[in-house]
């Protein structure tokens, strides 16, 4: 199911040297990745970036402390941190306005986003996307919990990624191990959660806040995710005033993965209403 790719590039964001991939022409479309172990531009959107850049130009970064993106030994990582990264990633980029299409941790980031420049934001997809409401799950839990190894790996995803397992192929496994052992990644993974220096698990967002965000934004939720559960989704359509909901069934938290074609399909749709 992958397709072929054009290799990452490197830009300095900020001062970090990151890593990100860029196909396609016309308006942009940010798409951040999410926060799991061996995580990428690359693992994340590998099936999706192919139709989307027919439309659309796509950029894909690597978030600081994931993927091929440079690890700074004196970062500390929080949802400030990364959201500033990203932004500095658009400027590096010359990007003045932009579409996002966030995958968990990824749509935590985009929310953010759209609270600190909403004018920068044209239109938001968030999917599998924490917010209000969010509590602890099994599979967050499995993410947090997991220790490197081809075989949990593979377990990690069949079992708490994608409804159908076979579409969790020893390609993608072997993407997402070998991103998870790759110089300072898993070092950097445990820190980020665990380490009290380090604020990575602080992602909650307050009614309020979600009110505040008039940017037109399309949720999309697995019906079967067992990471953030779809009453997150139903809960932010409520609050979000400019807010659309589409869910898959037999679907769970890798909507573009489990339902690669039609994901990628109403995303681009979405993203080019005026």
């Amino acid at each position: 199911m992958t397709t072929t790719i054009a290799a990452p590039k490197i830009v300095d964001a900020g001062g970090i040297r990151t890593s990100y991939l860029e196909a396609g022409s016309g308006e942009t479309v940010l798409m951040l990745h999410g926060s799991g172990p061996g995580v990428s531009g690359t693992a994340n959107w590998q099936l999706n970036i192919g139709p989307l850049s027919r439309r659309l130009h796509v950029l894909a970064p690597d978030i600081v402390g994931f993927g091929a993106t440079e690890r700074p030994d004196d970062i500390v990582y929080s949802l400030r941190t990364w959201t500033d990264h990203v932004w500095a990633f658009l400027d590096a980029q010359g990007i003045a306005r932009t579409a996002i299409v966030g995958n968990s941790l990824g749509g935590r980031i985009a929310l953010q986003m759209a609270t600190d420049d909403p004018e920068r934001i044209s239109r938001m997809v968030l999917m599998g996307s924490p917010g209000v409401g969010m509590t602890p799950t099994e599979g967050l839990a499995a993410l947090r919990a997991y220790e490197p190894s081809h075989e949990a790996m593979r377990h990690l995803l069949k079992n708490f990624f994608a409804v159908d397992p076979n579409l969790i192929t020893e390609e993608l496994v072997t993407i997402r191990y070998e991103a998870s052992i790759a110089d300072g990644a898993y070092e950097a993974y445990r820190a980020m959660f665990f380490d009290p220096k380090h604020k990575g698990s602080e992602l909650s967002i307050t009614a309020e806040e979600v009110r505040a965000i008039d940017t037109p934004t399309l949720l999309i939720h697995g019906r079967e995710d067992k990471v953030v559960p779809l009453a997150v989704s139903v809960t932010m359509l409520d609050l979000l005033p400019n807010a659309d909901l589409h869910v898959f069934s037999r679907c769970g938290h890798w909507t573009q993965i489990d339902r690669a074609d039609e994901f990628s399909a109403l995303v681009a749709t979405y993203l080019e209403r005026t």
